[in-house]
C-alpha cells in the first residue's frame, strides 16, 4: 500500500496529467508535478491554469498548501514513490508511432530510480510498450522490476470538459509487468479513482485503449459515409438511426458530425496498423 507520506510524480502536464495531479491533490496526497516546458511549470508556480476546464483557484489552493509542487527538476524523482508517465504519443513524418517522449522519459527516471518505486504508463501506446520499450530502459538501473521497481500500464480515459463523467468516475484498466507491479498500481490508483478494473497484462491494457478508441474511429467514419449516401437517396439519417435505436441489444447509435477529433482518436489506429505489420498482418478494415 502507499504510505502516509508517499508522494506522487506525474510526469507530463497536459490536458491528462494535469486533472490527474488536481485530484490526487485532492485526495490529500503530495504531488510533485513535472514538465520539460518551463512555461508551464512557472505558470502553476503562479497557481494559474493553462487549461480552461481546470480552474485556477484549484491549483492556486493546492500550490500554496504545498500539496502540489510544479518542477523541471527531474533529480526530484527520488523524493517519490510513485511515478506516472502521461507524455504525448503522437506519429511521425511517416505515420509511424513516435515513442521518442516515452523514451525520454524512461531514461530519465531510469537515471534517478529509487529501490521500491513504481513506474506506471498512461500514455496510449500499442501493446508491447510497457514490457518491449519502458522496461528494458528502467532495468539499466541495474534494478529488476517486480522486486526492486514495479511497472505497470493503467491507460488514461479522459474525456476533457465532459460534463458526466469525470476522470475518476471512469473505470480504471490497470495491468502489471508482474502480479505485484499490478498490485501496486491497483492500490496507488484506489486512492483517486472509484473502480478500477485489474488485467492479467500490461498488454491487455495498452490493447484494451486501443480498441475502444478504434471502435468509436470505426464507427464515427461510419455513420458520416452512411449519412452521405442517405442524403442522395434522400433519407433522413437522424430517423435511421432513431429506428436503430429501438433495437434492444447488438447495436449503439453513433451521430453524424464533423469526423474524428481530439488528439487520440485520428492518431490511435496508426499504432495498432503499425505493430500488426510486425505480425505480418494486414488491418485493412481499421485503415
Amino acid at each position: 500500500m502507499l504510505t502516509d507520506k508517499g508522494k506522487v510524480a506525474v510526469i507530463g502536464l497536459g490536458y491528462v496529467g494535469l486533472p490527474l495531479v488536481i485530484d490526487f491533490c485532492a485526495a490529500g496526497i503530495q504531488v510533485l508535478g513535472f514538465d520539460i516546458d518551463e512555461k508551464k511549470v512557472r505558470t502553476l508556480q503562479k497557481g494559474k491554469s493553462y487549461i480552461d476546464y481546470i480552474a485556477a483557484e484549484n491549483i492556486a489552493g493546492f500550490i500554496y498548501s504545498g500539496v502540489f509542487a510544479p518542477t523541471s527538476d527531474f533529480s526530484r524523482l527520488r523524493e517519490v514513490e510513485s511515478i506516472i508517465i502521461t507524455v504525448p504519443t503522437p506519429l511521425n513524418e511517416y505515420r509511424e508511432p513516435d515513442l521518442s517522449f516515452i523514451v525520454e522519459t524512461a531514461e530519465t527516471i531510469a537515471a534517478h530510480l529509487q529501490k521500491g518505486q513504481l513506474i506506471v504508463l498512461e500514455s496510449t501506446t500499442y501493446p508491447g510498450t510497457s514490457r518491449e520499450v519502458v522496461l528494458p530502459l528502467l532495468e539499466k538501473s541495474g534494478y529488476k522490476v517486480g522486486q526492486d521497481f514495479f511497472l505497470a500500464y493503467s491507460p488514461e480515459r479522459v474525456d476533457p470538459n465532459n460534463k458526466n463523467y469525470r476522470a475518476n468516475d471512469i473505470p480504471k484498466l490497470a495491468g502489471g509487468i508482474t502480479g505485484l507491479c499490478r498490485d501496486k498500481v491497483i492500490d496507488l490508483y484506489s486512492l483517486v479513482f472509484k473502480k478500477l478494473v485489474p488485467v492479467s497484462s500490461v498488454e491487455v491494457a495498452e490493447a484494451g485503449k486501443l480498441m475502444e478508441n478504434i471502435f468509436r474511429s470505426v464507427n464515427i467514419a461510419m455513420v458520416n459515409e452512411m449519412k452521405l449516401l442517405f442524403d442522395r437517396m434522400g433519407i433522413d439519417i437522424w430517423e435511421v438511426i432513431a429506428a436503430s435505436s429501438t433495437k434492444p441489444f447488438g447495436y449503439m447509435p453513433f451521430y453524424p458530425g464533423p469526423g474524428l477529433g481530439g488528439h487520440c482518436l485520428p492518431i490511435d489506429p496508426f499504432y495498432l496498423t503499425w505493430k500488426a505489420r510486425s505480425y505480418d498482418f494486414s488491418t485493412r478494415f481499421i485503415e
